[in-house]
C-alpha cells in the first residue's frame, strides 16, 4: 500500500515539476535583455579587464605618476638651458640735485630696461637628467605591474561570481528535487502510509538547502560588489557576465603556463630592482660630481632712459660674464656623501642578487601551487558530478520506497560539501593561475 501511494505521489510531483520547469525556462528566455541599457553592463572576462583598466582610479594615478616623472626630467634639463629674464625699473627723485663741490648734478627721473641671459652647466645637472630617465622607466614598470595586478584581480573576482552562480543553480535544482520529496512524503503521511517523522526529516533537509541557497546569494552579491569596485561602476549597475565558466577555466592555458620557461628578465620585480641598482649608480656619480666645477655664462643688456636734463650714464649697456666655480673645502661633507651613496649601491646590489636567487625558487613554488590546484580542481569537479548522481539516485530510490531518510540525508550532505569544495577548488585554481601569470609577466 505504502509503495503504491508513494509511486502515485511521485508521478504527480514529477509531472508538476516538468510543467514548472518549462514555465521557468520560457519566462527566463522572455526576460533576457535584447539591448544593453544604460544601467547594465554585459562583459566577457577580457571586456571586464579592459573596462577596469580604463576606469580604475588607482591605475589612473599610476599613469599620472609617469607623466610627473616626464615633467621632472624636463625641469632638470631646462635648468641647464639658457634662462632669460627681463626687468624694468622707474625711479623718481622729485627734482633732487646732487652737489659735488662747485658742480651741481641734476638727478632726473629715469627708467631702466634690462635683459639678462644666463646658462650654467655642471656634472650634477647632467647626471640628474640621466637619473630622471631611470625614474621614468621605474614608473612605467610600476604602471605595468599595477595593470597586471588589476587584470588578475578582475579575473579572480569575475570567476568567483561565476562559480557562486553555478553552485547556486545546482542548489536550486537540488532544492526542487527535495521539495518534491517533501510534498510526496507529506501526501503519504496524509494517506496514513508513513509516519510524520519521515516528512519532518525531509523538511529539515529542505530548510538546510534553503539556508545554503540564501548564503550563496549573499556571497554572490558580495563577489559582484567586489567586481563593481574593481570596475569602478555605481553599485546600482547590473553586471551580466557573458563568458561561461568553462571557457575561463581553460586546461590548455594551465598546461601552457606550466610548460613555459622562466625568463627572469621578464619579471617586473626583477626589472624594478635592476632599475634601482642603476639609480643607485647614478646617485654615486651625482655625489662625486659635487667635487666638479660649475661653468656659468651670463649676458646683461641695460637701456637707461632719463626723463629730463642732466643725469650720468654710469651703467654700461652690454655686459658679459664668464665664471668657473670650483669647490675647495667642505670639511668632509662631500666625501661623506660619496661614501653614503656607495653603501646604498652595495645594498641595492645585494638585494638584487638575493632576489635573483629567490625568484627561481618562487617560480618553482608557483608552478607547484598551480599543478596542485589544477589536480584538486579536476578531482573536485569529478566529486561533484558523483555526488550529484548519488543524490539523484537516492532521491529516485526514496520516491519508490527503496531507500531510507538516512541515506537521503547523507547524499544531500555529501552534495552540499562537494559543492563547497568545488567552489574553493575553482578559486584556488584561478588564484594560482593569476599569480603565475603575473610572475611570468604574461
Amino acid at each position: 500500500m505504502r509503495k503504491a501511494v508513494l509511486f502515485f505521489a511521485a508521478m504527480l510531483a514529477m509531472s508538476t515539476a516538468v510543467k514548472a520547469e518549462d514555465h521557468v525556462m520560457a519566462a527566463t528566455k522572455s526576460q533576457q535583455p535584447t539591448a544593453q541599457s544604460q544601467e547594465t553592463l554585459r562583459l566577457s572576462l577580457k571586456d571586464a579587464q579592459e573596462y577596469a583598466i580604463r576606469q580604475n582610479r588607482t591605475l589612473k594615478n599610476a599613469e599620472l605618476a609617469v607623466q610627473e616623472a616626464y615633467a621632472a626630467r624636463w625641469q632638470t634639463i631646462a635648468a641647464m638651458l639658457p634662462q632669460v629674464d627681463g626687468s624694468y625699473a622707474y625711479s623718481n627723485y622729485f627734482g633732487y640735485s646732487a652737489t659735488m663741490g662747485t658742480f651741481t648734478i641734476n638727478m632726473p627721473n629715469q627708467g631702466a630696461l634690462g635683459v639678462t641671459a644666463s646658462v650654467g652647466i655642471n656634472g650634477q645637472g647632467v647626471v640628474g637628467a640621466l637619473m630622471n630617465n631611470v625614474a621614468i622607466d621605474m614608473q612605467k614598470i610600476s604602471l605595468e605591474k599595477s595593470e597586471s595586478e588589476l587584470r588578475g584581480s578582475v579575473m579572480s573576482s569575475y570567476v568567483s561570481v561565476q562559480a557562486l552562480q553555478s553552485i547556486s543553480a545546482l542548489l536550486d535544482s537540488s532544492l526542487t528535487n527535495i521539495q518534491e520529496l517533501e510534498s510526496m512524503t507529506q501526501q503519504a503521511v496524509n494517506a496514513g502510509a508513513v509516519e510524520q517523522t519521515s516528512a519532518d526529516q525531509i523538511r529539515v533537509r529542505v530548510n538546510t538547502l534553503k539556508n545554503s541557497i540564501n548564503a550563496q546569494k549573499r556571497n554572490i552579491e558580495l563577489a559582484t560588489n567586489s567586481l563593481k569596485v574593481l570596475l569602478d561602476v555605481p553599485v546600482e549597475t547590473e553586471l551580466v557576465l557573458t563568458e561561461e565558466l568553462d571557457a575561463v577555466l581553460s586546461p590548455e592555458r594551465v598546461l601552457t603556463l606550466l610548460g613555459e620557461n622562466f625568463a627572469i628578465e621578464n619579471n617586473l620585480d626583477y626589472q624594478l630592482l635592476q632599475k634601482n641598482v642603476e639609480l643607485a649608480k647614478k646617485n654615486v656619480a651625482m655625489a662625486g660630481w659635487a667635487y666638479g666645477p660649475t661653468v656659468s655664462l651670463a649676458y646683461n643688456y641695460t637701456n637707461q632712459q632719463y626723463y629730463g636734463e642732466g643725469g650720468m650714464r654710469m651703467t654700461p649697456p652690454n655686459v658679459m660674464q664668464v665664471s668657473v666655480r670650483m669647490p675647495l673645502w667642505s670639511s668632509g661633507k662631500r666625501a661623506a656623501g660619496v661614501v653614503e651613496k656607495k653603501i646604498a649601491l652595495e645594498e641595492a646590489k645585494n638585494t638584487l642578487s638575493e632576489t635573483t636567487d629567490n625568484l627561481e625558487i618562487a617560480y618553482r613554488q608557483l608552478c607547484y601551487n598551480l599543478t596542485n590546484a589544477y589536480e584538486t580542481f579536476v578531482n573536485e569537479k569529478d566529486n561533484i558530478d558523483v555526488a550529484q548522481r548519488v543524490f539523484t539516485s537516492a532521491t529516485n530510490k526514496y520516491k519508490y520506497g527503496a531507500s531510507s531518510n538516512m541515506e537521503l540525508t547523507n547524499a544531500s550532505n555529501d552534495l552540499i560539501n562537494a559543492q563547497s569544495s568545488y567552489v574553493q577548488a575553482i578559486l584556488n585554481l584561478v588564484n594560482a593561475q593569476v599569480e603565475l601569470e603575473k610572475f611570468l609577466n604574461n
